[in-house]
């Protein structure tokens, strides 16, 4: 064998490189959130409303008429509240099943 010491060296061929993994999508993470903004939004809207409800009282004195409306808007914030535990619980189920069907099988 000859050596041809004018030859230039090449670098062997490579792989082409594999490409990048995909980023995780955090769609549950916003799907959660969003719905966290909704139910704080239904709350701050429920307690402007009972401020203007002690105006339309018709044939009541002021005093039943504000006990009236704060029992009724602490009955609408506990079912709020329940709802939104149970909306929240929900969640989190759908998102462990979610978690474990996508982890590797072995």
């Amino acid at each position: 064998m000859t050596h041809n010491p004018h030859a230039k060296w090449t670098p062997p061929p490579t792989a082409p490189p594999e490409p990048e993994p995909k980023k995780p999508r955090r769609w549950f993470l916003w799907t959660f959130l969003a719905v966290q903004v909704l139910f704080i939004l239904w709350i701050l809207t429920g307690v402007d409303a009972t401020r203007e409800a002690g105006e339309n009282c018709q044939g009541l004195d002021a005093q039943t008429c504000h006990d009236a409306a704060t029992a009724g808007a602490a009955i609408g914030l506990g079912i709020v509240l329940a709802l939104w535990a149970a909306v929240d619980i929900i969640l989190g189920i759908t998102y462990a099943i979610v978690r474990v069907n996508r982890r590797p099988r072995r």
